[in-house]
């Protein structure tokens, strides 16, 4: 393991503890255990099925994404692996390296392009991430809190006009380098010193003008959306049925504004799991709202666990299905 890598774990571990203390900040364990001793199980296997589900809805969308050399769809009982994996490696590898496992594993279980499979999880990733942030807009707008309210040291009303702003600049940017990647590429060299950033940034733009590219047609980029906005209302709706279990009273907007909020979170250094960057957000949105700091811990966690682990347990499942070796896929061997 390279030293970089060591001081990486080591500073996931560090910010992992840093805001799970935050998260039982104002708690203790034994009120966390009363709550969820209390949690009726009906709403939080609900919230699993859904959670699960969402799972199951990008085998779609990676299938309009990601096509066989012929144009054909690719199978979608080998996407499904590729992503169960993928995810299970998210969860219990360092680093991250559940995107280029699942990348790997498209490539040997569904015969995908190499670099075509790295190109769509570059395009999945913008929809995704400008999904969440139209969501997230929407829920700041709706989510009935005061204007003065602060997220992060920034006004509720300044957040929502930052958030339209982050929409319109990651829309157009988005279409601009996509449409002109030579331009794109030389933008980035001028601007960024010649190094290692630079040519990092650069292979991105081609990878994402290459995913995007694959699409061919209005009506492709137009499934791509509406699965994008399926996949993640509903992935809301699985926080949000979640809530009474724990007798929370917080409305499907302000969902959308915990989800945004908990995408931002996870993207900072944590361990394999996201532990503490994933409970962190949530806890402050239910804070916003008068929950507890019990119960919002306590539900934090809950979520937490019970639905990482049903897609960690098909991950392991799918590896056994499919015989391929865990550890060879992260080092990308054949």
């Amino acid at each position: 393991m390279y030293r970089g890598q060591i001081w990486q774990i080591t500073l996931g571990l560090a910010v992992s503890a840093l805001l799970l203390w935050w998260v039982l900040r104002g708690t203790s364990l034994a009120e966390v255990a009363v709550e969820l001793q209390r949690a009726a199980p009906g709403p939080i296997l609900l919230g699993v099925v859904l959670c699960t589900t969402c799972f199951g809805l990008r085998v779609f969308r990676w299938q309009v994404l990601l096509r066989a050399h012929d144009g054909a769809a690719l199978p979608a009982g080998a996407l499904w692996h590729a992503i169960a994996i993928g995810f299970m490696a998210n969860n219990v590898l360092p680093l991250r390296a559940g995107e280029l496992v699942r990348v790997y594993a498209a490539h040997r279980l569904a015969a995908a392009g190499f670099t075509a499979a790295l190109a769509s999880i570059a395009a999945e990733r913008l929809f995704d991430g400008f999904t969440v942030i139209l969501l997230l807009a929407v829920g700041l707008f709706w989510a009935g809190l005061p204007q003065e309210t602060q997220v992060a040291g920034v006004t509720l009303g300044h957040a929502i006009t930052l958030a339209g702003l982050v929409v319109l600049a990651v829309s157009v940017a988005a279409g601009c380098f996509v449409a002109w990647p030579a331009r794109g590429e030389h933008v980035i060299r001028a601007l960024l010193p010649a190094g290692r950033l630079a040519d990092r940034l650069a292979g991105m733009l081609a990878g994402l003008h290459h995913g995007l590219s694959a699409l061919r047609s209005p009506a492709r980029i137009l499934a791509v959306t509406i699965w994008s906005l399926l996949i993640w209302t509903l992935n809301a709706l699985s926080f949000y049925v979640m809530y009474p279990a724990f007798a929370i009273d917080m409305s499907y907007a302000g969902t959308l504004l915990m989800q945004g909020l908990l995408m931002i979170g996870i993207s900072v250094p944590s361990t394999p799991g996201y532990l503490g960057a994933f409970e962190a957000p949530i806890r402050l949105t239910l804070g916003f709202y008068g929950v507890p700091a019990a119960v919002a811990a306590s539900y934090a966690l809950t979520y937490h666990f019970t639905t990482f682990l049903p897609i960690t347990l098909l991950g392991f499942w799918s590896l056994s299905r499919t015989g391929l070796g865990l550890v060879a896929l992260r080092r990308g061997e054949p």
